[in-house]
This record gives structure tokens, sequence and C-alpha cells, in this order.
């Protein structure tokens, strides 16, 4: 049976229409923070690189300490009341930013990152768990890549707007509006009936789980020993762990580069410069996954899906690496741009196949187990990064970033030529079928 193209899933899904509008505006509102919330930071701190490595750390230590727990709670329990819960938790978060006046009160926006940071673990472990429910396995890669472009076509516009907002009407409007998107979110997420959130077979026994196992920890001990044993979803977290080992510090090269190197050029401000640099990655991000579809379906066509993966991570760290031997603003935007097409595309096949080969009963444990050991060398990276500006310019610490970013792609190109992994039976079979039967490539 075909695949519903994009326009088509909306409009015949009301489940995931409503789930897509909710991550829409919130979104767009956490972008509104997070450009807002770094130049406010700066601005306080008078550019000081040591306090926008600690708000970047505040923002990545919590999800990196309590997705797996997130991902345990929510194959017990209600996704759409952990959505819910998260989203309202955030409303007030988000207004502990207006307190953030002085340098004495950096600790609050310290706190406040991480506290979004925490809830938004547990929104997100629910969301991608339910997402393969709600869109049937039919679907599955159009509505990841349709979920994912759209969160970096917000990230784009939203940085643009957040950076706009900033300099001209202040940073106090942005947190504003941060705080109301979550409304709107929890609203649409509420709309959502819980039975299509999770396999209804599987409901009652993950009650019953809920009430006879012993510890929470019992749930992330069997997510692990399930990575373990399988080899394709073993390699697909290590190579997004080996990726963020250069990846980890693109926020923090996004912020030096555009808020100190190229801030004043043709009398651009900082933040308007850090805006764009996320506008650039934002879009090709959006650009990447909104074709995923077709080009997942071409490679799985064809039987090359674990080249396409490996082969894009590795020209994506080029690029990267290119963006810090850009001599102007617009040039560097340019670069961050097409490397982000190639990672978008790539990171939407990623996540299917990730999705496809882990149960439902253990997709929550699995998906935030990758997130979260991506999130700790993400923000251990990003700490090397910040240290490393005391010795090395950011246009050196790009290029060294995004070489390392690159080395993943090598190692899954290896891994996979040497035989150490292949996919499973089940998925060749899966891609035999669709070369004798092949669906409409379009969008």
């Amino acid at each position: 049976m075909d695949s519903l193209t994009y326009i088509q899933l909306l409009r015949r899904n009301r489940s995931f229409r409503r789930l897509w509008w909710g991550q829409v505006i919130s979104e767009l509102g956490n972008w509104f923070n997070f450009i807002a919330g770094l130049g406010l930071v700066r601005f306080i701190s008078h550019g000081d690189p040591e306090v926008t490595t600690i708000m970047l750390l505040a923002r990545l230590v919590p999800f990196t300490l309590f997705a797996p727990l997130a991902g345990a709670f929510v194959d017990r329990w209600s996704r759409r009341v952990v959505m819910i819960v998260g989203d309202l938790a955030r409303v007030a978060v988000a207004f502990g930013f207006l307190l953030v006046q002085r340098p004495e009160d950096l600790w609050i926006a310290y706190l406040c990152t991480a506290l979004l940071s925490f809830f938004g673990s547990f929104f997100e472990a629910a969301k991608n768990a339910a997402v393969p429910n709600i869109t049937g396995e039919r679907d599955l890669l159009a509505g990841n890549a349709l979920m994912f472009s759209s969160r970096f076509l917000l990230m784009s516009f939203g940085a643009a707007l957040g950076g706009l907002t900033a300099a001209n009407v202040g940073y106090r409007a942005a947190f504003i509006v941060n705080a109301i998107s979550f409304l709107g979110s929890a609203f649409s997420v509420w709309l959502i009936p819980e039975r299509e959130t999770k396999q209804l077979a599987l409901e009652k026994d993950l009650r019953a789980t809920a009430l006879t196992k012993a510890s929470y920890w019992s749930d992330i001990r069997e997510g692990w020993s399930y990575i373990s044993s399988h080899a394709p979803v073993a390699a697909i977290l290590f190579t997004n762990v080996l990726w963020a080992t250069g990846g980890g510090a693109s926020n923090l090269i996004a912020d030096r580069l555009g808020g100190i190197v190229f801030a004043g050029q043709r009398g651009i401000s900082g933040d308007s410069a850090v805006a764009a640099l996320y506008f650039g990655a934002g879009l090709g991000l959006f650009i990447g996954m909104m074709i995923a579809r077709r080009v997942g379906s071409y490679f799985e066509l064809v039987g090359r899906t674990s080249g396409f993966i490996g082969w894009s991570l590795l020209i994506q760290g080029f690029i990267f690496a290119g963006v810090g031997m850009m001599p102007n603003l617009w040039l560097a935007c340019l670069l961050f741009f097409l490397g982000r097409i190639l990672l978008g595309a790539e990171f939407a096949v990623q996540e299917t196949l990730l999705m496809r080969l882990v149960p439902d009963k253990l997709r929550g444990r699995v998906s935030t187990t990758d997130r979260a050991t991506e999130m700790l060398v993400w923000s251990f990276s990003t700490a090397i990064a910040g240290w490393s500006l005391r010795m090395i310019a950011p246009r050196t610490l790009t290029v060294i970033a995004g070489l390392l970013s690159a080395s993943s792609g090598l190692a899954w190109l290896v891994l996979f030529a040497t035989g150490k992994v292949r996919l499973p039976r089940k998925w060749k079979s899966r891609e035999s079928e669709e070369r004798s039967n092949p669906e409409p490539l379009g969008f």
C-alpha cells in the first residue's frame, strides 16, 4: 500500500495533525527562548564564553541525566498525560527568565534552562514513542520527516524572529512568547485520544508491568540489554555518539562566530548574526527532512540505506569544517545551510530505521537512551570546546569539530563494509518487497 504524502498525512490523520501542531507552536517559542537566553547572558556577562558554556550545559545535562528515566516512564504510563503535564510545567518555568536582570541573577537563567530541559526530556520521550502508533508503519517515514522538518523550519524562523525580537523589542517579549507557546501545545495534545498513543494490545501489559515491577531501573536495564544484543541498533547509537564529539560544539560555535567573529560586519548585531547562522542551519535541516521521504524511499528501493547514512555523515562533516574558513557571515550561513540539508535527510532516514527496528514496548527506553548518550557526549563536547576557546580561535574550533563529526560517517561505513553490522532479514525483505512494488516518490 502506498505511503501518504505529507499533505495527505496532515489532512487524513487528525491525531498526527494535532501532535504536529503542538510541536509547531512550542518549538517556535522554544527558539525565541534559546536565542533570547543566549543573548541575555552574553549581554549581562559582557561576552564571557564561560557563561555561554554554562548556559548550554544547563540545557544539555538535565536531558542527558533524565532521558533514560523518561523513556522508562512513558513506556509505563500515559504518553498523552506526560506531554500535557510537561507543557504546563514549562509555562511556569519560562516566566522565570523575566527575573534575570543583573550578573547576580545568572543562576536563575541557568536554573530555568535546566528545568526546561528536564521537563522537555519527558515530553520528547512521550512524543517520539507515540509517533509510530499514531502514524502506523506505512506512514512512519513521512511522519518522522514531517515532525523533524517542521521542527527545523521553526528553528530557522524562530531563531530569526527571536533575534529580531531581542534586538528591537527586548528579551522579555521573547520569554513571554515562549510561555504562551507551551499553553498552546498542551491544548493541542489534549485533543488527541489516549488510545492512539500506544498499541492497544500492549496497554494492558504495561499497566500490569507498572504494578509488578520493582523499579524503573529494571526497565532501563531491559532497554540497555536490548541495545547491546542488537547490532544495528547499537551501531546507530554509537554513530550518533561519535557525531556528537564534534557536532556537540555547534551551538557554542554559532554563538561565538555570530556573536563575536561576525558581529559588526556591515553593521549587523551579534544577536542578529547568531540568528542568521541558526536560520541557515535550520532551513537546511528543514529541506533535508522534507526530501527525506523521497530520498529514503529511493535508497530503500535500491537497498542502499546504510550507504546513504554513512556517506551523508561523512560529507556533512567536511562541509561543517569549511564553515570555519569562510571570510564572512553570509558564506558561513551558506555552508551551514548545505551541510544541514545532508544531515537532515540522513537523520530522518536513520531515525525511521531505529523506530522500525525497535518494538513498541521498548521504543521509549531505546530512543531516550539514544538521545541521552548523544547528549552526554554533546555536553562534554560543549564543555571542552568552551575551555579550548582560551587557547584557539572560534574558526579553528569549527574546523576541528567538523572533522570529528565526519568521523561518524567513516565509522558507520567501515562497520557495514566489514560485515560487523548488517540489517536484519526482516528489513532486507522489506527492501526486496519495495523493489518489486515501488511506491510513488512524490511529496
